[in-house]
């Protein structure tokens, strides 16, 4: 096995970072732990409810009498691109350091780190894209429909894809020329500190525009939706807080934005032609990513009946040839659990499963030769039911359901028979076909054959969530308010 990832100047003991300084916490620390070595890499600063609260009256002050709403849109994208430009030069750094804070492997590079410094810089353009907008109408005078900041938004990520979370909602919001608290999972806080640091050092934006709090306690991370001084809420992370996010943010009628869990179904047509790279690229797609922790994943495979046994035998090989281990392997291909606690909760749906009637194709245990670290075998079941907790509940853990069906109308039924509503994908020999039975599926973002929406807006039906975030001009709109003018011709 290879050794702990070697220390990179973003691994850090950090303060917290409220109004442009760093300030000590009252609450102490914590040990920010490893998921690959089960050790702690360092310590964090648990902010305590008075701070949480300093650093709202910070974004607070920052948006009612600092220069940054009042700021050009052209000004605010220059400091977005120095943003993006510092990101990019320390892309390394941040690979380190999300090797060994939460697990991210060399497969996983480019869209769990790479791509931040882009969001920045997208972001930027995005700011200098934002323009009143005429409105035609029959009476006299003329009517402009404006676009205003909300104002102090707080944003909660998770720990699954922290970095890019971090950067894209901030930056977005920024370049709607709002103010923020940025408050990552108590699991990934060295991934906003480190970004913060780079903010502080390395761009021209004002103090207070952007801080950053690490609270460990629900009180202290519950002020930032309840708090009447907060504008906006943007949420990313499961929909059961999502849920409580919504009810604490209506007490102000907050605005939010939800981008919450995901049980994706993945439709294999019978005219499909799965080929060995298709079945490695469904396996990534539905199960190894990030070790199955994404909320984009298509954790269900629907499989016609005379594919079914070819298909599944096939995928076991290529799971059981998946190299498990320490992510600062570059030729490892899957990486570890988040938590003892995640992997607990995977194991408990796989035992369950098997319960309901499930059989195990293969994994279901932790790996024998890793002994250290949260890591768990690539695991696939077949012949749940529709309606099984293993079919219904995202499991966010490396488990791949694979179901079959009859024909086209039962594949739809089961893709939509679910509270969530957030990706899937089709496979079809016939474009037109697939294209349609994507059509009928009730998911925000549906790839057919491997074509993927680019720069579409993201977000889900029923309870993955709430609004979309990026898509362009669209995504920035979100963290803004339409204000409609009437004035003389």
């Amino acid at each position: 096995m290879v050794g702990p990832v070697a220390p990179s100047p973003l691994v850090d003991t950090y303060q917290l970072y409220i109004d442009g300084r760093w300030v000590d916490p009252h609450n102490g620390r914590y040990d920010d732990v490893s998921p690959s070595t089960e050790a702690s890499i360092a310590s964090a600063p648990d902010a305590s409810l008075s701070q949480v609260g300093d650093a709202i009256a910070a974004a607070r002050r920052a948006f009612d009498h600092g220069p940054w709403r009042a700021m050009s849109h052209q000004e605010r994208a220059g400091c977005l691109t120095q943003l993006g430009q510092a990101l990019s030069a320390r892309a390394d750094q941040f690979y380190a350091l999300a090797q060994a804070e939460w697990g991210c492997t060399a497969n996983e590079r480019s869209m769990q780190i790479d791509s931040a410094a882009l969001l920045a810089l997208r972001a930027g353009q995005l700011a200098t894209a934002l323009s009143e907008e005429p409105i035609r109408a029959t009476g006299a005078g003329a009517t402009v429909l404006c676009q205003e900041p909300q104002g102090v938004v707080s944003i909660l990520t998770p720990w699954n894809f922290p970095h890019s979370l971090n950067v894209m909602k901030l930056s977005r919001a920024l370049a709607a020329g709002n103010t923020v608290v940025l408050k990552p999972s108590p699991l990934t806080p060295l991934a906003g500190l480190a970004l913060a640091r780079i903010i502080d050092e390395y761009t021209d934006i004002p103090p207070g525009v952007v801080n950053v709090v690490t609270p460990r306690s629900v009180q202290a991370s519950k002020l930032l939706t309840v708090d009447p001084r907060v504008d906006m809420v943007s949420f990313t992370g499961s929909s059961a807080v999502g849920r409580e996010v919504m009810a604490a943010a209506a007490t102000t009628m907050k605005r939010i934005l939800l981008e919450c869990g995901g049980k994706s179904a993945g439709i294999v047509l019978d005219d499909a032609e799965v080929k060995d790279e298709l079945l490695q690229r469904m396996l990534f797609e539905s199960c190894l990513l990030h070790a199955g922790q994404a909320c984009i994943l298509h954790s269900r495979l629907l499989l016609p009946e005379a594919m079914h046994d070819d298909v599944v035998d096939r995928l076991v090989a290529l799971a059981r040839a998946v190299k498990v281990g320490d992510p600062g392997d570059p030729d490892v291909q899957m990486g570890p659990l988040i938590s003892a606690q995640q992997r607990r909760r995977v194991e408990d749906l796989v035992f369950r499963a098997l319960a309901d009637g499930a059989a195990l194709a293969t994994g279901g245990r932790r790996p024998p030769a890793l002994d250290t670290g949260f890591y768990y075998e690539p695991t696939i079941l077949i012949g749940a039911s529709p309606d099984d907790a293993i079919a219904q509940e995202e499991v966010f853990g490396p488990v791949l359901t694979v179901m079959r069906y009859r024909d086209d109308a039962e594949a739809v039924e089961i893709a939509n028979n679910s509270q969530y509503g957030l990706c899937g994908a089709v496979w079809g020999g016939d474009p037109e076909r697939a294209v349609d039975v994507a059509r009928r599926i009730r998911a925000g973002q549906i790839s057919v054959n491997g074509y993927g929406p680019v720069d579409a807006p993201f977000g889900g039906f029923k309870q993955s969530g709430l609004g979309r975030e990026g898509g362009g001009i669209a995504g920035l709109h979100h963290y803004m308010e339409p204000k409609a003018i009437g004035m003389p011709a």
